[in-house]
C-alpha cells in the first residue's frame, strides 16, 4: 500500500507553506491554537481564492477547480498547522457549497457557488436549537408558506460566525403534521432580512464565536428553498458527513502539541530535564501515535470522497477518534505544565502564552459540536458494524 503523495501534491504543500510563512512574516495573523475559529479575514480568504484554494473540488462550470479531495486535504492540513484565519469562507467551502451542488437548482448554483469561491459572501450554519442539538429532527423553528414567501419563526443556537455572515443556512420545519423526518426543509436566508436578531454567546475561553439567532416573522422568498420541500432531513444526513470528515477535527489545537514538545525539550524542573521524565516521554509518545492515526483517518475520508462516495460511518469514526485526541492533548499539556498551565493568555507567567489553558477550555466542546461522541459511536455501530438499532 502506497501512502506517499505525488510530486505535484508535495509541490502544492510547499506552495501553501510559502504562502502562509509570508503571511505570518507580514503580521497578518499569529499562529495559536483555535486561531482558525477565532479569526476572520475576508482579505485572507480572497488571497486563497486567487490561488484556487476555495472550491477546489467543485465543478469548473461554477468557478471550481475539479481538483482531488487529497489536494484539498493537503491545503487544509497546512492551513490548520498555521491556524490561518479561514473563518470567512470555511463553512461555505466545507459543507454549504457541496450541499448546493448536490441539492440546489441551477439558479442557486449560478448565484451562490461563484460568490463562495470568490470569497464574496460568508455563510453560517443554522441547525441546532435550544432543544435540538444532536437530535436535529426535533427542531421547532417553522417556515410556513404564505404566497410567494415562507414565514420563518423560531430560534437557532450555537451558530458559529453568525454575527459576521451574510447568509444563514437554515434547517426548519415546513410541515407541522407530518412525521419529524418528513417535515424539515433547508433554506438560504439573508441575515439582513427584517425580523432577524443575532445575540452573542461568549464561550468559557472568553471568545465570541457562537451566537443565538432569533427569527420573528422573517419573509424568505420561495426560491431560497434548497431541494424539495420536506426533504431537508435526508439532505442534511449527507451534509453532516462533510462536517465531520475534515482535519479540523484533529488539528484545532495543533500549535499546542508542537509547542509542548519544544517546551519539554528545553525546560527543566527541580534541576531535571523534562525530556527525561518517563511519564512525560510516554505521554508525548502516546499523543504522537494517536495524532498520526488520526491523520490517516482524515486522509482515508478524503480518499473515500475521491472515490465518489460520501463518507458516512468513516466520517463518524474519524471525528470520534480525532476529537478525543484533541481533548487528551489539552489534558496532557495542562498536566505537564503543572499549575502554570492553568494561566490564561496575557499572563506574564503563562507558558506558551496560555495556549494550554485556552485550549483546555475550548476542548470541552470538541466532542459535542458536529455530533456528540455518543451519536457518532451509534453510527459506527449500526452503519459500520451492521449492529441492530438499539430500542430505548
Amino acid at each position: 500500500m502506497d501512502f506517499s503523495f505525488t510530486k505535484e501534491q508535495e509541490s502544492l504543500r510547499q506552495e501553501v507553506r510559502d504562502f502562509l510563512e509570508a503571511k505570518v512574516r507580514d503580521g497578518e495573523f499569529q499562529v495559536k491554537s483555535n486561531g482558525w475559529v477565532e479569526s476572520h479575514s475576508q482579505k485572507f480568504s480572497k488571497d486563497m481564492s486567487s490561488r484556487g484554494w476555495i472550491g477546489m473540488t467543485w465543478p469548473k462550470e461554477y468557478g471550481g477547480h475539479e481538483r482531488s479531495y487529497i489536494d484539498r486535504a493537503i491545503v487544509m492540513e497546512e492551513m490548520l498547522t498555521y491556524q490561518a484565519p479561514i473563518g470567512f469562507h470555511f463553512l461555505a467551502d466545507r459543507q454549504v457549497g457541496p450541499a448546493i451542488i448536490h441539492f440546489g437548482n441551477d439558479e442557486q448554483k449560478k448565484t451562490y457557488l461563484p460568490k463562495i469561491i470568490n470569497a464574496d459572501i460568508s455563510i453560517a450554519i443554522g441547525l441546532s436549537e435550544p432543544n435540538a442539538g444532536s437530535d436535529l429532527v426535533s427542531v421547532k423553528t417553522t417556515a410556513i408558506e404564505q404566497g410567494d414567501f415562507y414565514i420563518i419563526n423560531g430560534q437557532k443556537v450555537w451558530t458559529t460566525g453568525g454575527h459576521r455572515a451574510d447568509y444563514i443556512w437554515c434547517l426548519v420545519r415546513t410541515d407541522l403534521n407530518a412525521p419529524k423526518h418528513k417535515a424539515l426543509s433547508e433554506f438560504i436566508v439573508d441575515v439582513k432580512t427584517p425580523g432577524i436578531t443575532i445575540r452573542p454567546i461568549i464561550n468559557m475561553a472568553g471568545i465570541h464565536s457562537f451566537n443565538e439567532i432569533f427569527f420573528e416573522d422573517v419573509k424568505v422568498p420561495k426560491e431560497n428553498l434548497v431541494g424539495p420541500k420536506n426533504r431537508g432531513f435526508y439532505q442534511l444526513m449527507a451534509q453532516v458527513d462533510y462536517e465531520r470528515a475534515g482535519l479540523e477535527r484533529l488539528m484545532q489545537n495543533y500549535p499546542l502539541f508542537k509547542n509542548l514538545v519544544e517546551y519539554v525539550k528545553n525546560e527543566k524542573r527541580n534541576g531535571k530535564a523534562l525530556s527525561k521524565d518517563p511519564f512525560i516521554r510516554n505521554k508525548l509518545a502516546e499523543l504522537e501515535v494517536e495524532y498520526q492515526i488520526g491523520r490517516l483517518f482524515c486522509y482515508h475520508v478524503a480518499w473515500t470522497l475521491s472515490q465518489g462516495r460520501i463518507p458516512n460511518y468513516e466520517a463518524a469514526l474519524c471525528k470520534a477518534f480525532c476529537t478525543q485526541f484533541e481533548q487528551r492533548l489539552s489534558d496532557a499539556a495542562t498536566s505537564v505544565l503543572g499549575l502554570y498551565g492553568q494561566l490564561m493568555p496575557g499572563s506574564e507567567y503563562a507558558p506558551m502564552d496560555g495556549d494550554a489553558a485556552d485550549s483546555y477550555l475550548w476542548s470541552v466542546s470538541y466532542t459535542i459540536q458536529g455530533g456528540t461522541l455518543e451519536v457518532l459511536k451509534n453510527i459506527v455501530a449500526t452503519r459500520g458494524l451492521g449492529l441492530p438499532v438499539a430500542k430505548s
